[in-house]
C-alpha cells in the first residue's frame, strides 16, 4: 500500500514538475517573448558598444597627452616667436590657378555612378 502511495505521489510529481517546465519554454518561445528577448539584447548591445566607445575615447586622449608632453607641444608658447598663420585646404577663388569644372563634363572614372 505504501508503495503504491509512494509511486503515485512520486509520478504525480514528475508530472507537474514537466508541466511547468513545459508550460515555461512555451512562454518563453511566443512571439512577444522573443521580441521582448531580442529588445533586451540589442539594449544590452548598445550600452556595451557606448562603454567601448567612451573607453576608446579615454585611450585616444590619454595617449595625445602622451605624445603632446612627448614631442613638447604642451610646452608654454613664447610671446616673442611670429605666430604663423593656416594654410586653407583650398586657396581663395581669386589665387586658384585653374577654374573650377562645371557639370557636365566627361569623366574618365569608372567609379561615377552612371
Amino acid at each position: 500500500m505504501f508503495r503504491r502511495t509512494f509511486w503515485f505521489t512520486a509520478g504525480a510529481a514528475a508530472g507537474v514538475w514537466a508541466t511547468t517546465k513545459v508550460n515555461a519554454k512555451i512562454r518563453r518561445l511566443t512571439p512577444e517573448s522573443l521580441a521582448a528577448q531580442a529588445a533586451d539584447k540589442a539594449v544590452e548591445t548598445g550600452h556595451r558598444l557606448k562603454d567601448f566607445a567612451l573607453d576608446v575615447r579615454e585611450g585616444m586622449v590619454r595617449r595625445e597627452a602622451e605624445l603632446g608632453g612627448a614631442l613638447g607641444l604642451e610646452a608654454p608658447v613664447d610671446r616673442d616667436l611670429p605666430v604663423r598663420g593656416h594654410l586653407a585646404v583650398e586657396p581663395p577663388e581669386a589665387q586658384r590657378a585653374t577654374p573650377r569644372r562645371t557639370l557636365p563634363y566627361n569623366s574618365d572614372n569608372r567609379n561615377e555612378d552612371h
